[in-house]
């Protein structure tokens, strides 16, 4: 049983999959938004590819805990999304997933060019993995 992480942006969409029996996230690809849908495309390939069985989508809360414009917008897309690739989908909250990313790859010299490329999958597996630790025996099955 694999799981896809979803980071879901204006532009693009982050994904990561988990790895079978570790309960460890991947930095998968990025993906970007397509005004005539192929992004759903991709996805479906991702998930057959993978045997994904579930969708884990970042919820991007508000620090005070609120759902704003943001978090409403990624709950159409998961349910989109979930609908597409008819598997459940769960949230997740993301709130500062994308700062992480960005302090991750800071720190680890990662040039400005290089960090747009991949700040979205990144941002995925945070999310994925912050529901896989909450989670760990329903990974491991």
């Amino acid at each position: 049983m694999r799981i896809m992480g979803i980071d879901y942006g204006t532009k693009r969409i982050g994904v990561a999959i988990s790895a079978p029996l570790t309960g460890l996230a991947h930095p998968l690809e990025t993906v970007p938004l397509s005004p005539d849908g192929g992004h759903f495309k991709r996805l479906r390939d991702i998930a057959a590819e993978y045997e994904v069985s579930r969708i884990v989508v970042g919820l991007p809360y508000n620090i005070d805990g609120s759902l704003g414009p943001s978090a409403e917008k990624a709950q159409e897309m998961g349910r989109q999304i979930g609908e597409a690739l008819n598997l459940p989908v769960e949230f997740w909250d993301e709130r500062l997933t994308t700062a992480e990313a960005h302090s991750l790859m800071t720190d680890f010299n990662v040039n400005s060019k290089k960090r747009r490329q991949v700040v979205d999958k990144i941002a995925a597996s945070l999310i994925l993995q912050a529901y896989l630790d909450a989670h760990p025996y329903e990974e491991k099955l």
